[in-house]
């Protein structure tokens, strides 16, 4: 778990921290006729924790009005037309370390609504990163993000395969450590329209995300020191061109620019797909046979490294604010509580995710003991999160991710070179940052 933890902290950018007041009343409390309106991130990875609520309202009296479910970036889109508009008088929402620096405004200081016993259960690099502008803007729940490499067993096992890859690439068939042998073998295991080499998310920051990290995987940097826009460099079209080479050779859906997450995760789980970058809170569903057909025959391992010899390990977590506007504070900061306690991050991690508070990383650990394939997740996540690390951090990263975005889709497609595609990226990104001031 040391290793885990320190790997945690490789991953974030570590910002000052201070506790103020805590609050007074015995957790989760009492509020009798009160109701919280909640804007919470959907998706099936999330909601089994939301089963939870129901006991939070029995033990304190509150009711929760879900008024929102959404994705992470339509969730996104709509807390930026709240805070236009000024409709912020909800309470409780979701938030994300790569998106958090927007909310500055948005979210309430939690450090002076809850003891700072509970807050020192968490990992320290989390709440550090989740403190902004000196506010401990959000609780973390048991979403820590980094992604490692799933695959089907089975492939690799299979003599026939075996040889002929032997005979067409000269090295053996075996779980890829490079993202050169990702290419050559999901080149190989492609069988189009039925069957796919590999797969990846096509649009928003999802994309963007994944090119930042295979960016930083070639060598390059995605902003330099002085926060320009460095990535239309030899670096990042390499990183380009793994994407847009997969594609040409229809070794990916051809649907994938249009994918996000549960379309990845609902296309691994189909069986279609040899290999897979994706995030631990889909390893429970991929070991299912209520959801999943390669249930048995997965494979986990830490992801690979681009030519530089660095492994992609673009990392984050997600967690629940309380708005400065919300009339309950303190009900609000009960019930953000209540979904990032320790009960509750046992319930998400059993399924996968990592947590982020540091009992419960000692409780999963002990969990796997006995769980062959648990343990080789556990294991996986924790050599993989030594190798994490955070999006830039700037307000305007989401900005430059949806400006970005369509033109690494423009070169995938093969509407745009590698080259001409990050030129064009770059040009914008520089006039977000020079129109926020920040060059």
């Amino acid at each position: 778990m040391k290793r885990l933890i320190s790997g945690l902290s490789a991953g974030v950018t570590l910002l000052a921290f201070g506790v103020g007041a805590a609050f007074a009343g015995d957790l989760p409390g009492k509020f009798d006729g009160v109701t919280i309106d909640a804007k919470l991130i959907g998706g099936q990875q999330y909601e089994a924790l939301y089963t939870r609520i129901g006991e939070w309202e029995k033990a304190t009296g509150a009711k929760v009005n879900i008024l929102t479910k959404k994705n992470g970036f339509d969730i996104d889109k709509e807390l930026k037309s709240d805070i236009a508009s000024g409709s912020t008088s909800w309470c409780v929402g979701w938030n994300h370390s790569s998106f958090a620096p927007q909310y500055t405004g948005l979210y309430t200081d939690l450090s002076k609504l809850l003891p700072k016993s509970e807050i020192d259960a968490f990992v320290p690099s989390t709440i550090k990163a989740a403190t902004i502008g000196g506010k401990l803007e959000m609780l973390p729940r048991a979403q820590f993000d980094v992604s490692a490499l799933y695959y089907q067993k089975s492939l690799y096992e299979n003599a026939d395969n075996k040889t002929k890859f032997k005979a067409k690439y000269g090295y053996d068939l075996v779980p890829p450590d490079t993202w050169k042998e990702v290419t050559d073998q999901a080149e190989f295991f492609a069988n189009p329209p039925n069957f796919y080499g590999t797969q990846f998310a096509g649009k928003e920051e999802a994309i963007n995300g994944r090119f930042y990290e295979m960016v930083v995987a070639e060598g390059g940097e995605y902003l330099d020191k002085d926060g320009k826009p460095v990535f239309n460099s030899e670096a990042g079209v390499r990183a380009l061109d793994w994407f847009v080479n997969l594609y040409k050779a229809k070794a990916v859906p051809a649907g994938t620019t249009n994918y996000l997450w549960d379309d990845l995760g609902q296309g691994f789980a189909s069986g279609t797909i040899a290999i897979n970058l994706d995030w631990p809170g889909w390893a429970g569903f991929f070991n299912d046979p209520k959801s999943s057909k390669v249930a048995g025959n997965v494979g986990v391992k830490v992801a690979p490294k681009g030519s530089s010899g660095k492994r992609t390990g673009w990392s984050g977590f997600h967690g629940f604010s309380v708005t400065e506007n919300c009339p309950n504070k303190e009900a609000a900061a009960s019930l953000v509580w209540w979904l990032t306690n320790e009960d509750s991050q046992k319930l998400e991690a059993a399924a996968g995710p990592l947590p982020t508070r540091t009992a419960v990383w000692e409780w999963d650990l002990k969990q796997a003991e006995n769980d062959p394939y648990k343990k080789e997740v556990l294991s996986a996540f924790q050599e993989e999160a030594k190798h994490a690390f955070a999006v830039p951090q700037t307000p305007e990263w989401i900005e430059i991710s949806n400006a970005v975005y369509p033109e690494l889709q423009a070169a995938i497609l093969g509407d745009k070179t590698s080259k001409q595609a990050l030129d064009e990226a770059a040009a914008k990104a520089t006039q977000i940052l020079q129109d926020a001031g920040k060059l």
